[in-house]
């Protein structure tokens, strides 16, 4: 019992040295007696995958038991979702959501076998905008540059994107509407591949991930044109925002933590202060920023309403351009 109390005032007076919401936490009696499962809706090795091994041990150390990461990738994410959806609303079920499994798929599917707003909203785990790149054979220095080449040569200049939907897709799309341009879309199965054949000069543009971009950008073997989001990244602070030049302009994409619709609020309460330690703690800050990440811990009402804002935002985006995932 001293040492659950003693864990329970530490979250406390770390969300309080944070400016984080502690409303309720004190009276929160939920605590985990067995492991908890974070189900990856994707498979391991890939962004999502890697974000939940960096912050889900340090949880499960605030909550005093092991979380065990669970990767149950397939069908764009929808499988993991599904079993988080239908687990038991207990607190012992997480599923890692974000803007492309729980937001975008609702869109791009014709029927889901859930409903992602049903789900309860746990945390943000981090936002990650990713860059517009060219291969170095593109006359364009920067964006202005690009757009210019792309209003004198419409559907002339091609961009590679992890596939229909995707957000390096939806990232382009946004910036057609915004500009005026067109570009011609080549879409892969993932994106190793796309940016395999970006680095042969057989697309000439992507949105890449910092992460899978920034050695190549380095090497000079690909040219950064800007971040796609309002502000300039800790990681690629040299690399302007997409924002600085069109107005408006922020496409950053984000992962999230939810539990079985239904689930109690002070379970979700509790796991929510275990994660916002998590991201608050200097070694796991250091480790997701260096990777481009932006850090945003909210309360569960703060992120229920941030995702509802989210949800409403991307159904006219891929309305207006008609975009389904094929066989859906």
């Amino acid at each position: 019992m001293y040492k659950q109390n003693f864990r329970l005032k530490f979250v406390v007076s770390v969300l309080f040295a944070a400016g984080l919401p502690v409303a309720g936490i004190a009276q929160n009696d939920w605590r985990p007696q067995k492991p908890i499962r974070w189900i990856v809706p994707f498979a391991a090795g890939g962004a999502a995958d890697i974000v939940s091994r960096i912050i889900a041990p340090k949880a499960g150390e605030v909550l005093g038991v092991q979380i065990v990461v669970d990767n149950r990738g397939g069908a764009s994410g929808i499988i993991g979702a599904e079993a988080g959806a239908k687990a038991a609303p207990d607190g012992y079920t997480v599923v890692l959501g974000g803007l492309s499994s729980h937001v975008l798929n609702a869109y791009l599917f014709d029927k889901l076998p859930y409903d992602p707003r049903e789900f309860s909203h746990v945390a943000l785990l981090t936002l990650v905008p990713n860059v517009f790149t060219v291969h170095p054979s593109v006359p364009a220095k920067n964006v202005r540059d690009y757009i210019a080449l792309a209003k004198s040569r419409p559907g002339d200049l091609t961009y590679a994107s992890s596939g229909v939907g995707s957000s390096q897709h939806l990232n382009a799309v946004v910036l057609q509407q915004m500009t005026g341009i067109r570009m011609t879309h080549v879409p892969y199965r993932s994106g190793a591949p796309a940016i395999s054949d970006l680095l042969g000069g057989h697309v000439m543009s992507m949105f890449v991930t910092i992460p899978s971009g920034a050695p190549h950008m380095r090497a000079g073997r690909l040219r950064a044109l800007a971040v796609a989001s309002a502000q300039r990244s800790q990681a690629l602070p040299e690399v302007p925002a997409l924002g600085e030049t069109v107005k408006g302009y922020d496409m950053t994409t984000w992962y999230s933590l939810h539990a079985p619709p239904k689930t109690p609020r002070d379970i979700v309460a509790r796991i929510n202060a275990a994660v916002n330690v998590a991201l608050n703690d200097p070694q796991i800050r250091q480790r997701l920023t260096g990777d481009g990440a932006i850090l945003k811990p909210l309360s569960p009402e703060d992120f229920a309403a941030f995702f509802r804002i989210e949800y409403e935002r991307w159904g006219p985006v891929i309305r207006k351009y008609g975009i389904k995932v094929e066989g859906s």
